[in-house]
C-alpha cells in the first residue's frame, strides 16, 4: 500500500471537536476535512505550524517502544522523520473511523494553493524555504518553523509578499510591524510612501471625515459669508453651505446713522421674527435750512404679513416727506399726509388677484396692518404724528427739567384713561391695556391720524420708539434715566443703549427706536403745541 502524505492525526476534529482515530482524513461525525489548512482567525494573526528541524535522523527501532499506546503502528515511522530533506508521515489508516476504505491520494493528484497562494506541488514545498522562515522571528520560534500567513494576498508572478520579504533576506513581518510602517497600502499592491508594496492592509474608499481637512470655497465678492463659521457662503435660504449654521435674517437687526438722526432695530428675545420697521432721512426746505424725518412702525401680530405691513408704512411715509417737505409744503401737513401715503401702501398688501381668496372667505378680516409714529425736526419746529401705540418721548438735555411723553396711545387703556373710568396705573395693568384702537391697514374702522406742532425753547433729545421699548421705560422720567447722558452726541449710540436696555428687560417685543437730537435757534423762541 502506497504511503499518503497528510497532516499529523488531530486529537480532536477542529469543527465539532469529537475525537478522532489516527489516520482519518475527514471526521466521522461531521465529515470535516481534516487535510485542509484551516482557516486563518478573525484577527489575522501570524500561525507557525512547527515541523522537525532538517537533518534530524530517521526513526529507529527503538522509537517504537516509545511511542506509546497511542501509535498506530510501531513499525511505521515516526511522524514528522525527515528522509533525504522531505517529510515521512505515517502511513495511513487502510479503512476510516465507519470502516470504509479510505481513499489515498498523494499531494500532487489535489490541485489547489496553500494559506499564502501558492501552489501545492510536492511534498518538499512543505518545508522548503519559500515561505519564509523567521529564525529569531518576533515569537522566538523553534529553529526551521515554518511560518504560515492568512492576511497576505497573492503577489504578481505567484508569490507573496511575504515570501518576497523573506527571500531579501527580512523577518516576516507581524501585525505590529505592518502599523509601524504607516497607514494603508496602494489598491492593486503599489508601493505607498513611506511603506512596502502590497501590505496587505486595506485602504478607505474615501478620506476619514474626521480628520480631513476641509477647504470650502472662498465666497465671491458680493456674497453673503457666515457669521457662525465665518468662511463658508450662505446660500439662498439662508444657510451656510460650510457648517449648515441659519444665518440670521437681515431684519433681525438694523442699525443706520446719519448726521442728525440714528435709528436701531432688533428682533428681541421671543420673536421668531422682527415685524418693526424704520426709515431715517434728511432733506432741505426751499430756504436752504435742514429737515431731518424718522418713521418708526410696529406690525400687527395679529394680522397677516405684519413685517410687510411695517415696511410697506416707513417707506411710503418717508417718501411722501422727502417729496413735499422741499416744496414748502407745512411740516404738520406734510406728516398728515405721509400718514395717509402710509396707510394707502398698507391697503394694497391686502389686494389680491381675483379668486386668490376663494379658499378664505374672510381672509379681508385679517389684512396686514401696522401702527405708525413719526417725528420731523424742521424750521425750529418739532412735529410728530402718529397712528396706534407708538410714542414720541421729549427728553431735554438738562436732566433737571421735566421730561414729556408728546403722543397719545391710540389704546384700550388709554381710553379707559380718557373717559375717567381707570387711572393709569389700573388701566395698563389691565389685560387689555395693550389692545389697539387705531392702526394702518384694510380692516382699520376709519382712518385718524394724529399730528401734532411743538416749538421747544431748549436742546434735547426726541425719543421715537415702539412698544417693545416703552414697555421697560413707560414714563417720561423712566425713558430720561435710560437715555444716556451724551446722546445729543452720540445718537446711535444711545439708541444701541436703549435698545440693549429693553432687552436686558425680556425682550418680549421687537425693539425699536429713534432718536433726533433738537438744538434750540438763537432767538430761544418758547414752545407752541398745535395738534389735529
Amino acid at each position: 500500500m502506497s504511503q499518503s502524505h497528510q497532516q499529523p492525526a488531530l486529537p480532536t476534529c477542529p469543527g465539532c471537536e469529537e475525537p478522532l482515530d489516527a489516520g482519518d482524513r475527514f471526521c466521522g461525525a461531521c465529515g470535516h476535512d481534516l487535510s485542509a489548512v484551516p482557516t486563518g482567525p478573525g484577527d489575522r494573526p501570524t500561525v507557525a505550524v512547527a515541523a522537525p528541524p532538517a537533518g534530524q535522523a530517521e526513526a529507529g527501532p527503538g522509537d517504537a517502544g516509545r511511542a506509546g499506546a497511542g501509535t498506530p503502528d510501531a513499525g511505521a515511522p515516526r511522524a514528522g522523520a525527515v528522509e533525504g530533506g522531505a517529510v515521512r508521515w505515517p502511513a495511513a489508516a487502510e479503512t476510516d473511523s465507519s470502516d470504509v476504505p479510505a481513499p489515498v491520494h498523494s499531494p500532487a493528484d489535489v490541485p489547489g494553493t496553500d494559506s499564502d497562494g501558492r501552489p501545492l506541488t510536492g511534498p518538499g514545498a512543505e518545508s522548503g524555504g519559500g515561505a519564509g522562515a523567521a529564525p529569531g522571528g518576533p515569537a522566538h520560534e523553534e529553529a526551521g518553523a515554518v511560518r504560515v500567513r492568512h492576511d497576505h494576498r497573492a503577489a504578481p508572478g505567484g508569490g507573496t509578499a511575504t515570501g518576497a520579504a523573506a527571500d531579501a533576506g527580512g523577518a516576516a513581518r507581524t501585525t505590529g510591524d505592518r502599523a509601524a510602517a504607516g497607514a494603508g497600502a496602494a489598491p492593486d499592491g503599489a508601493a505607498e510612501p513611506g511603506g512596502d508594496p502590497d501590505s496587505g492592509d486595506f485602504p478607505l474608499a474615501a478620506p476619514d471625515p474626521r480628520t480631513a481637512e476641509h477647504a470650502p470655497a472662498a465666497p465671491a465678492a458680493g456674497e453673503k459669508v457666515c457669521v457662525a463659521c465665518r468662511s463658508g457662503r450662505v446660500d439662498p435660504d439662508g444657510y451656510c453651505e460650510n457648517c449648515g449654521h441659519a444665518q440670521p435674517r437681515e431684519r433681525d437687526h438694523m442699525e443706520q446713522e446719519l448726521d442728525t438722526v440714528a435709528a436701531v432695530s432688533d428682533r428681541g428675545l421671543r420673536h421668531h421674527r422682527n415685524e418693526d420697521s424704520f426709515a431715517v432721512s434728511s432733506t432741505a426746505l426751499p430756504d436752504g435750512s435742514p429737515a431731518v424725518v424718522a418713521i418708526v412702525c410696529d406690525g400687527v401680530s395679529s394680522a397677516s404679513r405684519p413685517d410687510e405691513a411695517s415696511a410697506a408704512a416707513a417707506t411710503a411715509a418717508n417718501e411722501a416727506l422727502l417729496a413735499s417737505l422741499p416744496r414748502g409744503t407745512h411740516p404738520q401737513q406734510a406728516m398728515h399726509e405721509a400718514i395717509v401715503a402710509a396707510s394707502e401702501a398698507v391697503n394694497a398688501l391686502a389686494q389680491e388677484p381675483a379668486g386668490a381668496m376663494g379658499h378664505d372667505a374672510h381672509r379681508h378680516q385679517n389684512a396686514p396692518a401696522c401702527t405708525l409714529v413719526g417725528a420731523v425736526v424742521a424750521g425750529g419746529l418739532l412735529i410728530v404724528g402718529w397712528v396706534g401705540d407708538s410714542r414720541v418721548y421729549w427728553v431735554p438735555e438738562d436732566r433737571t427739567r421735566p421730561t414729556a411723553r408728546l403722543t397719545e396711545d391710540d389704546s384700550w387703556a388709554a381710553q379707559m384713561v380718557a373717559a375717567g373710568l381707570m387711572n393709569e396705573a389700573e388701566a395698563y395693568a389691565d389685560d387689555r391695556a395693550h389692545a389697539i384702537t387705531g392702526w394702518l391697514g384694510a380692516d382699520a374702522y376709519e382712518l385718524e391720524p394724529h399730528t401734532a406742532a411743538f416749538k421747544p425753547d431748549r436742546p434735547g433729545l426726541v425719543v421715537v420708539c415702539t412698544d417693545g421699548l416703552w414697555n421697560y421705560a413707560e414714563s417720561g422720567e423712566e425713558m430720561a434715566a435710560a437715555v444716556p447722558a451724551d446722546a445729543q452726541e452720540r445718537p446711535l449710540h444711545a439708541a444701541q443703549v436703549l435698545v440693549g436696555h429693553a432687552l436686558d428687560g425680556g425682550g418680549h417685543d421687537n425693539v425699536t427706536v429713534a432718536l433726533l437730537p433738537f438744538a434750540v435757534g438763537p432767538d430761544g423762541a418758547g414752545s407752541a403745541r398745535a395738534s389735529v
